[in-house]
């Protein structure tokens, strides 16, 4: 794999240009509760115009696709999707040098195990030695584990490292924090057997340098990781992963939170064990 194949190397950084209009952070109110207190009659105008848009909004969400005032498309020919809410068992509850394991031999197992081998890869850990092979240990198949082990190392080599703005033991220089985090957003399975699957992950991923004076701010980007996996002593394993650019949403007009926000941000959200 290489570098262009992890996460946060060369996608982040996209630059939207959306600008918003901040309130000044003085109280615009002078002193003065900012919620008065209600009249029980204007309490009762805005229930009623609740109701009033919940009923517009039911009555707007089932038009359908009208072509004209009395035709409809049939509710059986209207395009059916996947849905969207986690489903099916609950997270494995035991751990392999700190990553989830002994997930079902099922696809939703598959699911669960690729979501959560994705997060171990496209962690921080994955830029010190140690836990590099700690990672991949867990959740390689024996078969490629040597193979993974040797590839990531030439990967996250001293040249990459000292390229992308940390020490050589894959720490952050002294003054900043080193940020890289997947979140996986949802997965499907594109092959199953009992013996192997190929699950596609779509994640969204945090990477670089938060402090003062890091010439590689933390950034976002979207991407789709590709697991190939095998059913090996009892649990799903990986064969091989492969990553492309997107999907991408539309980037929202957030106001842009400085060094300090995001370093304690990092040091005080911790991680998931993803199942669906």
């Amino acid at each position: 794999m290489s570098h262009g194949d992890q996460q946060g190397y060369s996608d982040y950084g996209d630059d939207t240009g959306h600008t918003r209009t901040r309130l000044p952070d003085h109280d615009p109110y002078g002193g003065a509760p900012r919620r008065p207190g209600r009249s029980p009659s204007r309490g009762l105008i805005t229930v009623v115009g609740v109701v009033v848009l919940l009923i517009a909004a039911i009555a707007f969400a089932n038009r359908g696709d009208h072509s004209s005032g009395n035709t409809s498309t049939p509710k059986s020919s209207r395009p059916h999707t996947s849905p969207t809410s986690p489903t099916g068992t609950h997270p494995v509850q035991t751990k392999t040098n700190g990553i989830p394991s002994n997930f079902a031999h099922t696809g939703q197992g598959a699911e669960s195990a690729a979501a959560n081998y994705a997060t171990a890869l496209g962690s921080d850990g994955m830029f010190n030695t140690e836990r590099r092979r700690e990672i991949v240990q867990a959740i390689a198949d024996p078969g490629t584990v040597n193979t993974l082990q040797s590839g990531f190392d030439a990967d996250y080599s001293a040249a990459f490292l000292k390229k992308v703005g940390l020490n050589a033991d894959g720490s952050a220089p002294k003054g900043s924090t080193f940020v890289n985090r997947t979140m996986p957003v949802g997965t499907k399975v594109t092959s199953y057997s009992n013996s192997a699957a190929t699950v596609e992950v779509w994640c969204g991923g945090l990477f670089g340098l938060a402090g003062d004076t890091s010439t590689n701010p933390v950034s976002s980007s979207w991407f789709t990781m590709t697991m190939k996996l095998s059913w090996s002593n009892g649990d799903w394993k990986v064969l091989e992963s492969a990553q492309k650019t997107g999907p991408t949403p539309v980037a929202g007009d957030n106001p842009v939170s400085g060094a300090d926000e995001i370093s304690k941000a990092v040091q005080e959200f911790g991680g998931f064990t993803y199942a669906r």
